[in-house]
């Protein structure tokens, strides 16, 4: 190859790379760093005195947003629904609840969280409609009709009729016979949520333009609900579906080809073999995913103290293609899922969180808040903070966390972490000025909203609310936490995590004590030279060494953020 040959291809190349490394780092890279806000409207803030909160509410409370830190919001769902799944049940893809506001007053939110730069995402259901869409109605009363296919039908009823719930003890089957249309319908859910058949092309191009109309409203992205259950082919098995995945792929393209910087971020509990077929090999899936499988072995520690599961399950997941991301979380909207523990390890952490069958749901899961379950021990509840917003993802905070709120155990199934936002210890807690709110306040017990509420945490220097915003600020200032290369630290101790991060010149090592006891341990780190600085605390910190080895000593529910070396 001639010399003038080669260096122009040789310039191409290099070009070529940087452009590409520059269109990652701007357009892909921008979901690790956001701390992300999750949040229903109805029950966020009420502007009018009815008793429900709207986006009006909301958009008052931006401020309050902007304050804690976080980057992103996420909203649950606010389409027009009859709400019998509390808005998961849409009926109208394309509108806002009236009872939630007005188009007009959603894009004044919008507005007003951009000139804050915050981001906004949507949680987005397109798996199954509600039973009341216009759509499953056409398609039951003709079945002669394009809206027919649309949903998924059998003339008899499938074998494994009784199998796959995903809400076990509340449902007990899969299929249920419609008398109108004289088939049984699949639901994986609700019976009043039948699923959409994704087989069908003209449905897969609905959701296409699902995710355009929202995209150009100033979405900068989507939680996708339920992505097995979108993707899956149910007459392959109620209970083991096969998956098309080529649906997420071509959900995932359209996004991009309209928005290349919105994020998809999936909730999709699977087993780590099968991550990289939703994250896409290429990167043509999902951008981001909750880790459930972590989460529960994280609560697995949080409840026994052993930290060996916990580290095995981040080992695990760790392998992921391209600019692929994690969101970590300790509680959100459902149920703290255990449904891959064992049988024995579910009990240990029933026993723990969940002694009373009440407080439990699904046959799986935990129907409380994180306090409570920690019996609102604020050191515990500190550490499990600490480790949320120093874990190698996006942590996700769920509104009422930042502040310890609890929940409503007398309210059904998921309702219970679902009561509304506490910001005073005025009338319903500074939500609703109404006679009467459409789900109670919490007025009872240590969560009293009197007693518990954001008025009287923001003037507490020592309250969970201003740890939190420690956190996030010490996150935001430490970039190896968002962009550095990590591994589990080997310890001494059965009960202590130790996570180091590597970015550029800046080592960080986190440690957490999951014990109720003092432990002490001891790690090597050939990082970890010279003076540490504690940083939650601020303080200097010269260790014992033994060897090549680092002595620590850490009370019960000890946390610490190490910056390490060189300072």
């Amino acid at each position: 190859m001639k010399p003038l040959i080669f260096l122009s291809l040789l310039i191409t190349i290099i070009t070529s790379c940087s452009r590409q490394e520059a269109v990652e780092k701007n357009v892909y890279a921008w979901y690790k760093s956001p701390v992300i806000y999750n949040l229903d409207v109805e029950v966020f803030k009420d502007s009018d005195s009815n008793g429900i909160g709207d986006f009006q509410g909301l958009t008052s409370k931006l401020d309050y947003l902007e304050s804690l830190g976080v980057d992103m919001i996420w909203l649950a769902p606010f389409q027009p629904t009859p709400n019998k799944d509390d808005g998961y049940d849409v009926s109208d893809y394309y509108g806002i609840d009236d009872r939630l506001g007005t188009e007009a007053d959603f894009q004044q939110f919008m507005a007003e969280a951009k000139r804050r730069k915050l981001r906004v995402i949507m949680d987005v259901v397109l798996n199954h409609s509600s039973l009341d869409h216009p759509w499953y109605q056409t398609a039951r009363k003709d079945t002669n009709s394009t809206k027919h296919d649309w949903y998924v039908w059998s003339k008899e009823r499938p074998d494994d009729w009784d199998e796959g719930m995903g809400f076990p003890e509340v449902e007990t089957e899969t299929w249920t016979y419609d008398s109108i249309a004289e088939k049984y319908y699949f639901h994986r859910f609700y019976t009043h949520q039948p699923d959409l058949n994704f087989e069908n092309d003209d449905v897969l191009e609905e959701a296409k333009r699902i995710l355009s109309y929202w995209l150009d409203k100033g979405m900068d992205g989507f939680r996708l609900d339920a992505v097995p259950f979108i993707i899956d082919l149910p007459k392959t098995s109620s209970a083991d579906p096969e998956h098309d995945f080529d649906i997420l792929t071509q959900l995932s393209s359209h996004v991009k080809a309209q928005k290349p910087e919105a994020v998809l971020l999936g909730e999709a509990n699977v087993e780590p073999e099968d991550n990289e077929l939703y994250f896409g090999v290429n990167g043509d899936g999902l951008h981001m995913m909750f880790n459930f499988y972590a989460n529960q072995y994280l609560f697995y520690g949080l409840a026994t103290g052993d930290v060996s599961l916990f580290e095995d399950a981040l080992e695990d997941t760790k392998e992921k293609p391209g600019a692929a991301q994690w969101a970590y979380f300790l509680r959100n909207h459902d149920e703290v899922d255990l449904g891959r523990l064992s049988e024995d390890q579910i009990e240990e952490v029933y026993s723990r969180f969940g002694p009373d069958t009440s407080m439990r749901v699904y046959d799986r899961g935990i129907r409380r808040r994180l306090a409570p379950m920690l019996n609102n021990d604020m050191q515990h509840l500190r550490m499990a903070y600490s480790l949320l917003f120093s874990l190698p993802g996006t942590p996700v905070i769920r509104y009422g966390e930042e502040i310890g709120m609890g929940d409503d155990l007398r309210l059904k199934e998921r309702l219970a972490v679902r009561t509304p936002m506490q910001w005073s210890d005025g009338k319903n807690g500074g939500f609703s000025t109404a006679a009467e709110t459409f789900r109670p306040v919490i007025g009872f017990g240590d969560y009293d909203y009197t007693k518990l509420n954001v008025q009287n945490a923001e003037k507490d220097p020592e309250s969970l609310l201003n740890f939190i915003k420690h956190l996030i600020r010490l996150r935001e200032e430490s970039p190896s936490l968002v962009r550095g290369q990590w591994k589990v630290l080997d310890s001494d101790s059965e009960n202590v995590l130790i996570i180091q991060y590597s970015y550029d010149d800046e080592t960080l090592i986190a440690c957490h004590n999951f014990s109720d006891q003092a432990e002490e341990f001891s790690f090597a780190s050939e990082a970890a030279k010279g003076t540490f600085l504690e940083l939650i605390s601020n303080k200097e910190t010269n260790f014992d060494r033994q060897k090549d080895k680092i002595q620590v000593q850490i009370e019960p529910y000890g946390h610490r953020w190490y910056k390490a070396g060189g300072i």
